[in-house]
């Protein structure tokens, strides 16, 4: 097919900050992806956009199987604070609190529609 372009599960992103292997990063509204090596401000560098993850979450919050999971960019982890942050995966497996990580299947699940 001479329009592909690429798989789209590790995509170059060029983000504003710089961005230590295995943390998230949000480029614009809803394109979140996961460093898979350091990267410079204002760089090129790979990020990891589909699959599973694990990634860090606020400890101090108890996290279910089937959760939204939300990028909380000045504190560089996931939550499950919805106002302000974009949704970017869903736990696949259950954290406890405390704990610093969570498995994380990444996509922007939203809710049911109405």
């Amino acid at each position: 097919m001479k329009n592909y372009a690429q798989d789209g599960d590790i995509i170059t992103i060029v983000p504003a900050v710089a961005v230590a292997s295995g943390v998230g990063y949000l480029a614009g509204a809803a394109l979140f992806g996961v460093a898979t090596g350091n990267v410079a401000a204002n760089a090129e560098g790979e990020f990891q956009t589909e699959g599973v993850v694990e990634i860090a979450k606020t400890s101090a919050l108890a996290i279910a199987v089937g959760d939204r999971l939300y990028w909380d960019a000045a504190n560089k982890c996931v939550n499950k604070t919805s106002a302000a942050q974009q949704c970017v995966g869903v736990a696949i497996a259950a954290a406890a609190n405390p704990s610093p990580t969570v498995t994380m299947k990444l996509g922007a699940y939203l809710a049911a529609a109405a």
